[in-house]
């Protein structure tokens, strides 16, 4: 007979693996749950998030009379995701599950679990195209209360708990180097036992190693993250689409993000697929406190900044903050140049701009009604001024040649032309003496303030750029940040991993952003956003299920 550590091996103590664990124990399974990090990372990635969940027609729109349907989704995310390869049919499959999730039970599910919504629905990815092109048709990006950790605490209490009663056995500072099989079926996960480490959340932990180990159980579910936190991975399945990779770039993540797993499943048989879809940001500012190395934060725009090339160009219509991530990046990378600039003023900054992150976001990470009320009362949030008092990308001036000036200090060339971009702006202010234009982003933010919540806390009224009442002007340096990996291990409907000919991998599940969130990319090419946090639960409870089910 064989002899087994427990029923399920879990890779991975992020967000997608708390919620698989927490199916198992449901389950009345013992699980094994291995990291690599310390004790102090538990939860991942997902404690840094600002909370982002995708739901569709959920109490939270309809209140803000936010008239929105499966139908309106799927149409969206169809045209978002543009599925268009042989290896798209699971992940197609997964997209349409999840949207079935994302109007159905998702928010009871979650509630139930005890997490709560912040009022106010965001509208992230408004798109700009037609119909049936990339984007949101209607505000869904909803945030959890309490932001990346209030998401976390149920799930981690489950594993807690699961972990008192002797069904879930936690061990931090096991990093896997391989997955074996006996008689055909993966069973065996071994690896380095790393040297104990006190390193904060976030920070960088040695790879010291203090032993090794060999763990068997008759299932493996690989959570183990995908490869933003490795610069040479992103660079390798860069998409040539985008041009050439950035020769600079920011991390949204820490380095332990490494994508070490996704190559470990592979050698074992698994099939990755889809590996030049991947997600990073274009509005990435370097943090002035950092946590790891090349920490950057991404700015969480509204429409009214002006969006120029490094060399004081305006971006092109539709690429207006907010409106289509990859669109923007793959113009930037046309350009020659890695960086951009957006031009405000401190009206524009105080009202629109919110930092991406719980840590960013203290008053509602921290559940905070007071200090959510004083955020809208404040003239500039105090994270945002902090950026603005020491951040390496901010320039703050009265006049707009004295901006250039210091535009052109900060990348130590002489790119940007004080004449030129006077007379961009200065075209920009003339269209906004009346209610008409044919600058489609001053018809867009006009829009936009037509929906209640972008009004009340998230749009500045439309000013001239020039106005000396709205200064001082504000030039902030962007760089490419990188973030999620949008490809990865195909997974059948029971997060399965299969191999290249198609079969079950048998004995390995795969969950979150490992599995391209669900099938090996159920994004496609781009997301809708808030889609993330709500991938890693919607796939981890599915392989949680699938496995707790395929052990009876």
């Amino acid at each position: 007979m064989t002899t087994y550590d427990a029923d399920a091996i879990v890779i991975g103590a992020g967000l997608a693996g708390l919620a698989a664990t927490a199916e198992l124990a449901a389950a009345g399974r013992r699980t094994i749950l291995l990291d690599q990090e310390p004790e102090q990372s538990f939860g991942g990635q997902a404690f840094w998030s600002f909370g982002g969940l995708f739901l569709v027609d959920s109490p939270e729109q309809r209140r803000l009379r936010i008239r929105d349907s499966h139908a309106l989704a799927w149409q969206d995310w169809l045209g978002t995701a543009a599925f268009d390869r042989p290896e798209d049919h699971w992940p197609r499959r997964w997209a349409e599950a999840y949207v079935d999730f994302a109007a159905g039970e998702k928010r009871a599910w979650l509630r139930r679990l005890g997490v709560r919504l912040f009022p106010v629905v965001g509208w992230a990815e408004r798109g700009g195209y037609d119909a049936t092109g990339h984007g949101n048709s209607v505000p869904r990006f909803h945030i959890a209360w309490g932001t990346g950790p209030g998401l976390l605490e149920p799930f981690e209490r489950q594993v807690r708990q699961a972990a008192a009663r002797g069904l879930a056995d936690l061990r931090f500072r096991h990093r896997v180097t391989a997955l074996s099989r006996t008689a055909g079926a993966v069973d065996t996960v071994s690896g380095e036992v790393l040297a104990p480490s006190t390193a904060a959340r976030g920070v960088a932990s040695s790879r010291e190693k203090a032993g090794e180990f060999a763990l068997r159980a008759p299932v493996v579910i690989v959570a183990s993250g995908g490869i933003g936190g490795n610069h040479g991975l992103v660079r390798a399945h860069w998409p040539r689409r985008l041009g050439e990779p950035p020769e600079r770039m920011l991390s949204g993540v820490p380095a332990h993000v490494d994508g070490a797993m996704l190559g470990v499943t592979e050698a074992a048989g698994g099939r990755l697929v889809n590996r030049d879809r991947m997600w990073h940001y274009t509005e990435g500012i370097e943090n002035w406190n950092p946590v790891w190395a090349r920490h950057g934060i991404r700015i969480l725009p509204g429409p009214s900044p002006l969006w120029f090339d490094a060399t004081g160009k305006r971006l092109p219509v539709p690429l207006f903050p907010g409106f289509d991530t990859l669109g923007t990046l793959e113009h930037i990378m046309h350009t020659g140049h890695d960086h951009t600039w957006f031009v405000l003023d401190r009206r524009i900054i105080g009202k629109e701009f919110t930092l991406s992150g719980s840590d960013q976001n203290p008053d509602l990470t921290g559940r905070s009604v007071r200090g959510v009320l004083g955020r809208a009362r404040a003239g500039v949030p105090g994270p945002v001024q902090a950026f603005l008092d020491r951040g390496a990308d901010f320039v703050v001036e009265r006049d707009l040649s004295a901006l250039v000036r210091g535009m052109n200090a900060l990348t130590g060339k002489e790119l940007i032309d004080a004449d030129g971009l006077r007379r961009e702006i200065a075209a920009r202010d003339r269209e906004m003496a009346n209610p008409f234009t044919k600058d489609l982003q001053i018809a867009a933010l006009r829009g936009a303030r037509g929906y209640l919540g972008d009004r009340v806390t998230r749009i500045a009224a439309p000013h001239r750029l020039l106005d000396p009442a709205a200064g001082p002007l504000i030039a902030v340096r962007l760089s490419i940040l990188t973030r999620k990996t949008l490809g990865g291990l195909e997974t059948d409907l029971s997060a399965r991993v299969l191999t290249p000919g198609g079969e079950p991998l048998p004995g390995v599940y795969a969950a979150g952003e490992a599995a391209g969130f669900g099938g090996g990319g159920m994004h496609g090419y781009r997301s809708l956003e808030g889609t993330f946090l709500g991938g890693c639960l919607f796939s981890g409870r599915a392989a949680g299920r699938a496995a707790a089910r395929d052990l009876a």
